[in-house]
Formats: structure tokens, sequence, C-alpha cells
């Protein structure tokens, strides 16, 4: 772990090869009490960032991505869906890096980014591959899985990496980076506590379909990534959904 800025506790991790897991935790007065904030950082020809962060966190973040590449070098500003610690810092990453462009998926396009962004996006549509150099990415639509109309998630599918937001969101601030320990319980009181998920009927098919993906390691957006039988893991929260 390097720690980019001890007054925070901004750290940096490699959690597979050339993606990189930058971290924050904080503490939440009105909310869950501790809690951490992800980014991921995948380093190619046409670097990417998944997740901006808040906009207050934004020199934070910009920090950290200096600790491994020059932030004007980065091309795509990534995110799963329309909420401020996903993209609250979109415009301010497209005026840090001027070559890149906002990534997402063809409805989070329509309806809020083509207005939002201050360039236009490059929209993908579902099961479209984008290639960074040595890394290709997937993009897959989500819808309200576990919220919002527009969410998707992306599969680096060299080291069998799923991008996946907020599925496994565990609470508390301090975690390792990444973990082969359980997840879906801490993630599961946090569900029921919070009660973020939208519900929606599909909610299995869809988790049926990340899972034949058969990913490896799980970057969360909240806690720990994840790494060992990601399939399994899947089904599992499938199941949990179900009942």
């Amino acid at each position: 772990m390097v720690i980019t800025n001890t007054q925070s506790g901004t750290n940096v991790d490699e959690i597979a090869g050339g993606i990189y897991r930058i971290n924050t935790p904080v503490v939440m007065e009105d909310g869950p009490g501790g809690f951490s904030f992800n980014q991921y950082l995948i380093v190619d020809e046409e670097p990417l960032l998944f997740h901006t962060g808040p906009r207050k966190m934004f020199p934070l973040v910009r920090e950290a991505v200096a600790s491994v590449i020059p932030p004007q070098r980065l091309r795509y500003i990534a995110f799963s869906h329309v909420e401020a610690d996903e993209c609250g810092s979109l415009n301010e990453w497209l005026a840090a890096a001027p070559q890149s462009s906002p990534l997402c998926g063809t409805v989070a396009a329509i309806v809020s980014i083509n207005d939002l962004a201050d360039r236009p996006p490059r929209a993908l549509a579902d099961g479209e591959t984008l290639s960074l150099g040595k890394h290709s990415l997937r993009w897959f639509d989500t819808p309200h899985l576990p919220h919002a109309w527009e969410c998707g998630y992306l599969l680096e599918e060299q080291t069998r990496t799923l991008l996946c937001g907020d599925l496994f969101t565990q609470g508390g601030a301090h975690h390792p980076a990444i973990t082969e320990s359980d997840i879906l319980g801490p993630s599961e009181e946090f569900r029921h506590t919070m009660d973020y998920y939208s519900h929606t009927k599909n909610g299995r098919e869809m988790l049926e379909r990340l899972a034949s993906l058969e990913p490896r390691t799980l970057a969360c957006m909240h806690g720990s990534a994840w790494q060992g039988d990601g399939a399994t893991l899947l089904r599992a929260l499938g199941d949990r959904l179900s009942r």
C-alpha cells in the first residue's frame, strides 16, 4: 500500500495486472459512520479511471492518480451510473485530462451525460468491447441493479476483473485493498440497514449473466476488492436477493 495523502489516508494498491485501487476512508456523521470510497485506475496505452469520487474529493483522487501516472494521460473517465461518488468530479477530470472523454452506457449518455458533461461521452452499448491497449473492457447493462436505470458494469477481460460498483458495498472505513474473505455477509448487512437496492424483478437473471463471465476479481466501490470464484459469489448474491 502507498499512502498518497497522510491527512486523509488516501492510498493506492495494485489489485490486478495494471489495475490500481484508489481508496479514501471517511467518517460520515450523518450516514453509516465509517465508510470508504474506491476508484479504479487501469494503466495502459489509453488509461481509464472508473469512478471519479465526489467532487470535493477530487484533489485527493488526482493526487493518488499522479502517484501512478500523470493525470493528463487519462483517456477515459468511466462510471457505473450517475451519482456523486460515481461521477461527481467528472468535469474536473475532463479539465485535468484534456484528451479524455466520459465513458458510460448508452442510457446514461442519453438521459444525463450529454448535458452534464463538458465534453461528449463515449457511450457503450450492451456487450460492446473497448480496447485500451493490453486491456480490453466489455460493458454490460444492468438497469436498476442495484439502482439507477442507466446502471452498468465493465469487465476487464485479460485479468477477469469485474468493475462491479455498488453490488457488494461494505460499511466501515478501513479495509484491506483486496481480500479472499467473506464480503457477502458484510454487504448484505449493509444492504438491509440502508435498503439501497431497487428490488428489481430480474436482478437474479442479470447476476447470472455476470456470473457466466467467471470473474476472478471483483472491484467494489466501497470496501475491499475481492479475489476468488466470482461466479459463485455473484450467484450467492442472486440467491439472497431472491428470498
